[in-house]
């Protein structure tokens, strides 16, 4: 088995190195993440600077880039091989309900999905790596059990799991989920610079707002390993026949198929 491993936090970020190590003892395993911490990037690619990778003296690879431009050089000439799983994380905090939309760590998987290989990001729920070891021996486990259950080498999927802070004998079983909802997020914050110029920093994410039974939010605060498959269609499949009333009015020129690709 030989995997690719990315994060956004940095490849000097001590989840990555934890899960390298784990890994390391099941798998042929390669290392190639950003320079420095870049959440919240995305699936971003940088198309007008250059991008450098420098190896590091533990061997990991890193690059002047996004977490998705990691996995892009990677499958696309760095390796000289195709991986048969690419692995994001461990992140420093949880990617859970809206946050998937907006993070690097799912963004580095979904990069290996959007190149037809299985791909899994790992997000610890609490910031602080507390149980760190334990959240490897976890993401460890899962990996093999895809393995052993030749989920591997098939069509392509993409799991977003987020892992309680716990020991690992603390942990409840894995919980499939979807996704469960923030409020909008806090305020911008502003300062004044030195020069007296207005600096902003975006600010913290919303609570939850829908964190009910069934929702990743729900099961992590109970103990669980949550489990989310993830998708790329944005298509709204729900309300095509609906826009077909506003987009296709009397007397213009429109064809409108409402079940290709229904419930993808």
């Amino acid at each position: 088995m030989k995997i690719l491993i990315s994060n956004d936090d940095g490849y000097q970020a001590p989840g990555i190195v934890a899960l390298h190590a784990a890994l390391a003892t099941v798998a042929e395993v390669e290392v190639v993440a950003p320079e420095h911490n870049n959440s919240a990037k995305s699936n971003a690619l940088t198309l007008h600077s250059p991008l450098y990778v420098h190896t590091a003296h533990n061997g990991f690879r890193y690059i002047n880039g996004t977490p998705a431009d990691c996995v892009h050089i990677a499958l696309t000439g760095l390796l000289g091989y195709r991986p048969d799983l690419v692995v994001s994380g461990i992140n420093n905090g949880a990617n859970m309900g809206d946050d998937t939309i907006y993070s690097g760590t799912v963004g580095a998987a979904m990069e290996g999905y959007l190149f037809g290989i299985p791909s899994m990001a790992f997000s610890q729920v609490d910031k602080g790596w507390g149980e760190l070891e334990a959240a490897a021996q976890k993401a460890r486990e899962m990996v093999l059990q895809m393995q052993a259950q030749q989920w591997l080498g098939g069509n392509p999927w993409l799991l977003n799991i987020n892992i309680p802070n716990l020991p690992l004998e603390a942990m409840r079983p894995l919980k499939l989920c979807r996704l469960g909802r923030r409020h909008a997020a806090e305020r911008v914050i502003t300062q004044n610079s030195p020069r007296g110029e207005t600096m902003y920093w975006i600010g913290g994410a919303g609570p939850a707002k829908d964190d009910a039974e069934g929702t990743d939010f729900h099961a992590t605060a109970q103990g669980h390993v949550a489990v989310t498959p993830l998708k790329v269609d944005l298509t709204d499949h729900e309300s095509l026949a609906g826009w077909a009333t506003v987009c296709c009015a009397s007397g213009t020129a429109c064809a409108v198929d409402v079940a290709a690709g229904a419930g993808a």
